[in-house]
């Protein structure tokens, strides 16, 4: 126990920068106990706390804010605060305290200020692991410099964080909203498909790189585009491989190779399946005189104008 917390974690940032826009001083996690409450004070820094359970109140300006699971509260520099934990469900939370010249401007920039200084839904898998990251980063032991310029990068993700959190309140959860923001990250798949086809593509990779369930995003993927990722994807390498049979001299195994297919035999397979001939048959073809569009190259890249 530790000043009246059941639990007290605190990572200290041992080599803050001075005179940088964002500098990380230190970060940690804790539960109070009940009642448990801190001011009325003031800090010379900023000081972000994200509720991971529980209730309290904090109060900052003259208005009083009761916060809950997955609110963040944001303590400015030189205002007088007050904050204290439910009384029956005493909340835990999560900090990490700021400096820099550019603070104003960021937190500005994602809709925070003394007179606004709670944002809601904050919590999710990122913002907490990005808060774990920063506690981690100051327990390293060597190469200290590079634990500041590290936690500055957790810091300014879990700003965007915040700054979506604050966004999507202002969209208001409608369904308008929930349609666009499911056809941006449709687009996202879309464009990540569209540029990475060469490489081995995990569909639970990019699910989690753009903070989907694998099920969900195939779900709306589908909706959007009448094909899942992966038929999507398919397109996508049929359609570069008739360009490359088409401009090029490239054997069938390097042009199987080019469009991320590492099996010639299998990469044949699904070519003649799609346009109804071996890649050989399709290239002869195409040198002997002009070639019907295939329904590869009619499907494969017109999907994306299906988003609005």
């Amino acid at each position: 126990m530790n000043d009246g917390h059941e639990y007290f974690l605190s990572a200290i940032n041992p080599s803050p920068s001075v005179g940088e826009e964002l500098t990380v001083l230190f970060s940690g996690e804790g539960r109070p106990l009940s009642l448990h409450k801190m001011g009325p004070t003031i800090h010379d820094y900023y000081l972000l706390h994200t509720v991971l359970s529980g209730r309290g109140t904090f109060s900052i300006r003259g208005r009083s804010y009761s916060c809950r699971a997955g609110d963040t509260f944001v303590i400015f520099p030189g205002e007088l605060f007050f904050y204290q934990a439910d009384e029956h469900q005493p909340w835990s939370y999560v900090w990490v305290a700021l400096v820099g010249h550019g603070m104003d401007a960021l937190l500005t920039a994602i809709g925070t200020s003394p007179e606004e200084a709670v944002i809601v839904s904050t919590l999710n898998t990122k913002t907490s692991g990005y808060y774990a990251q920063l506690r981690d980063c100051f327990r390293q032991d060597a190469a200290p410099e590079l634990a500041n310029l590290e936690a500055g990068g957790w810091a300014r993700l879990l700003l965007q964080q915040f700054g979506l959190a604050k966004r999507r309140l202002a969209l208001g959860f409608d369904d308008a909203a929930t349609d666009k923001a499911s056809n941006y990250v449709v687009k996202q798949a879309i464009q990540y498909l569209s540029l990475q086809y060469a490489r081995p593509i995990s569909i639970e990779q990019m699910s989690a790189m753009l903070g989907y369930h694998r099920t969900h995003l195939c779900k709306l993927f589908k909706q959007a585009t009448g094909l899942s990722p992966m038929q999507y994807l398919m397109n996508v390498r049929m359609t570069k491989a008739e360009r490359l049979l088409d401009e090029t001299a490239m054997t069938v195994e390097q042009i199987a190779s080019s469009v991320g297919i590492g099996d010639a035999l299998y990469f044949s397979k699904k070519f003649r399946k799609r346009t109804g001939r071996s890649p050989t048959e399709y290239r002869k073809a195409l040198r002997n005189g002009p070639e019907r569009s295939s329904p590869a190259a009619e499907a494969g890249m017109r999907f994306d104008d299906r988003i609005i």
